[in-house]
């Protein structure tokens, strides 16, 4: 089965084919039922996918300083009010979410990279406030 996010592309592309319209809310009840289909046929989610399906929501509600339970495209939809904007909206979101979490994934392994090779920094909290703030 196709990916996640070349699945996105396809969707960006010709939203028509896959969702009928530029929708957000139809966005995201497609990707909810692609979740499911790859669940049914027991095909795991890659660590990126499950990131996006776990982190993206939360990453959205700090992003625009909303707290809520409710769906990421409804948390779009309190921004813009228009589903094709919405649409367009999730697709910048979910570029700036993809570039944070590969610049996390980056530190992380440069950190463990550090650790191995023995250069890793030692110290206290205080000496790493230090460093931070100093």
């Amino acid at each position: 089965m196709i990916g996640l996010f070349e699945l996105l592309q396809k969707v960006e592309k010709n939203s028509g084919m896959y969702l009928g319209r530029q929708s957000v809310s139809d966005l995201f009840m497609f990707l909810t039922g692609y979740e499911f289909a790859r669940s049914q046929i027991n095909e795991e989610l890659t660590q990126e996918e499950e990131d996006f399906y776990n982190e993206f929501q939360p990453w959205l509600q700090k992003k625009l300083g909303v707290r809520s339970v409710t769906s990421w495209a409804k948390l779009i939809m309190l921004s813009c009010h228009d589903e094709k904007t919405g649409f367009e909206m999730f697709f910048k979101f979910l570029r700036e979410f993809q570039v944070r979490h590969a610049e996390i994934l980056a530190n992380a392994q440069e950190v463990q990279q550090a650790f191995k090779d023995g250069t890793a920094k030692r110290g206290s909290v205080d000496d790493l406030l230090a460093d931070l703030l100093g």
